[in-house]
């Protein structure tokens, strides 16, 4: 049974913020002085997942560094928008490119950059950690932290309640 107060059955997407929610807030930097991120690994397993199971998967982050884009595309995901100074429109981009209505999009996020993207999905999520504004509007805040497992927690919960979590595909990479 899902702890998350939405209907489940209506999520066809799964959308992800990176740095404090993929990756933990405090991000060690490269002598080069460029960001080097932390991801989680049980996040990667339900990610791809996702994407074999057929869920519309995406990234929108204001960052940009190489590996984050690797990272994510080895996963299988092709909707990857970096360097997002308005998230607003990347979404509506990865809107028009799905097909998707915004009641069938879950997305999640920490902080101030995230928050009109928030207001337009079906379903809002906030790790433990995120920004008071974001918990205000969240319609589910995971027990997780950025970085520690948030993407596996709700992604997992949807696919249990469509009753699609432990198929064939899930017991490879």
């Amino acid at each position: 049974m899902s702890s998350i107060n939405y209907d489940l059955n209506k999520i066809k997407a799964f959308v992800f913020d990176v740095d404090g929610v993929l990756s933990c807030d405090v991000i060690p930097l490269h002598p080069n002085g460029d960001p080097m991120r932390t991801v989680n690994i049980k996040d990667g397993y339900a990610l791809q997942l996702a994407v074999k199971k057929g869920y519309q998967v995406a990234i929108i982050t204001g960052g940009y560094t190489e590996a984050v884009k690797i990272r994510f595309s080895r996963l299988g995901i092709t909707h990857i928008y970096m360097k997002s100074a308005i998230k607003l429109h990347d979404y509506y981009d990865f809107l028009n490119k799905t097909g998707l209505k915004p009641e069938e999009v879950m997305y999640a996020g920490d902080d101030i950059p995230d928050y009109e993207v928030m207001k337009l999905v079906g379903l809002p999520v906030a790790p433990a950690d995120a920004a008071p504004e974001i918990k205000r509007i969240a319609k589910y805040i995971s027990h997780k932290n950025g970085g520690q497992g948030i993407a596996r927690d709700v992604i997992e919960q949807t696919m249990k309640a469509q009753g699609v979590w432990m198929g064939d595909e899930a017991f490879g990479w």
